[in-house]
């Protein structure tokens, strides 16, 4: 590995506890250096905390997907719909504003109860059927689908569609123009949808933004439209596979599993832990950079686009004491898991609540829960920059 001969991204997790050894190896030796991606395209990459937290609070960067300087990981072109994610100041902060609100501790603190009753329900299901099940199938993906879905006011009769493309699009094993049909038949749905909710405004999210912009004159379509699809995509898929590498790992941890059973409040602090320690969006955080800005003492150019590496930002060293370890009493919340800056995760009240009330309920309904096939036979998945599991037989 040397300057003159970028390493090859994205790479693929040998074992769920650890990312990748190059990125690791980057981080120790040249923290802030030039990758290659499957495109075609070299760009920066950086590996520390403090760096890509730099990154990613200096407006400076860009968010705009459609430069021809973001880090693209094909290179064909794939059409990109205008979201939350893709936007720039000023756009930016009234578009989030706008639906911050949905968000709020308070307002996701009153979904426990309905979250508590869905997951209830997944495991009534698993503990009436054979064994051994399948947790991604059974519980990881059906919680944050119907969580989503009812939060969108999106028909769970639906989720398999959703959950089939919406995979597609995170999947780096599948040709560009499959991944063009399921984008388009994702939008064509929700347009639909979005019409037919501007007709009589439903009691959800989508519904109480309708009525709003309503309230203001005129109804943002193809904004609201948009802002369906990235809460769609992104509210599942994540959270299902921390659920699944939450289990895991707690299977394989049982003094910590030990301390949540005896004081579900300690379950936060677990959570948050697990969250720093998979950082299943590896490469979340891609910016092209508006005009030359210095990080970590290297110039980079306008026009240049940045990787930041989160799994290696949340085993920085200098950070985190023993960052490889699995420590729930390491407390704070100041891993980059949900990003950091005016782009940080809107849904992140949501998915601690969701990962918290799945693990109390999973493992004190079902205290013998076990893996059925040993921790390095289980197939991982690595597509684009989320990393998780394809399945996970268990068993009790």
């Amino acid at each position: 590995m040397t300057s003159t001969e970028p390493v090859a991204l994205p790479l693929t997790r040998q074992c769920p506890y650890t990312p990748p050894p190059e990125h690791l190896q980057l981080r120790d030796e040249t923290p802030i250096s030039r990758v290659r991606l499957p495109s075609g395209m070299t760009v920066w990459a950086l590996t520390r905390h403090e760096d890509i937290r730099a990154m990613l609070a200096d407006p400076r960067f860009s968010s705009d997907r459609n430069h021809p300087g973001f880090p693209a990981f094909t290179h064909e072109a794939i059409p990109v719909s205008l979201s939350l994610l893709g936007m720039d100041p000023p756009e930016h902060g009234p578009a989030r504003r706008a639906v911050m609100g949905e968000f709020t501790l308070k307002r996701i603190t009153a979904l426990g109860p309905r979250i508590q009753q869905i997951v209830d329900e997944r495991i009534d299901a698993l503990l009436a059927g054979p064994r051994p099940v399948d947790l991604v199938q059974g519980l990881s993906l059906p919680v944050p689908s119907l969580v989503t879905c009812e939060l969108l006011g999106v028909p769970y009769a639906d989720h398999d569609f959703f959950q089939t493309r919406s995979a597609t699009l995170l999947s780096r094993r599948v040709a560009v123009p499959q991944i063009q049909q399921a984008l388009q038949e994702l939008l064509s749905y929700l347009d639909q949808l979005i019409t037919a909710k501007e007709q009589d405004p439903t009691e959800d999210l989508l519904g109480r933004q309708i009525r709003k912009q309503q309230q203001q004159g005129a109804v943002d379509h193809e904004a609201l439209v948009s802002l369906a699809f990235l809460l769609l995509v992104a509210g599942h898929e994540t959270t299902a596979n921390m659920i699944s590498l939450g289990a895991l790992a707690l299977i394989d941890h049982p003094e910590d599993l030990a301390v949540i059973r005896q004081d579900p409040r300690r379950t936060p602090d677990v959570v948050e832990e697990l969250l720093r320690y998979f950082t299943i969006a590896e490469l979340g955080t891609s910016r092209v950079a508006r005009e030359d800005v210095e990080i970590g003492g290297v110039l980079i150019r306008a026009g240049e686009g940045v990787l930041g590496l989160s799994n290696t930002a949340n085993r920085d060293p200098e950070v985190f004491t023993d960052p490889d370890t699995f420590d729930i009493d390491r407390g704070g919340r100041h891993h980059l898991a949900f990003g950091y800056g005016p782009h940080q995760c809107l849904g992140q009240n949501l998915a601690r609540l969701e990962l918290q009330i799945v693990l109390d309920t999973l493992f004190r309904r079902i205290p013998g829960l076990r893996s059925a096939v040993p921790v390095d036979e289980l197939p991982f998945k690595n597509d684009v920059d989320i990393f998780g599991l394809h399945e996970l037989p268990v068993t009790w």
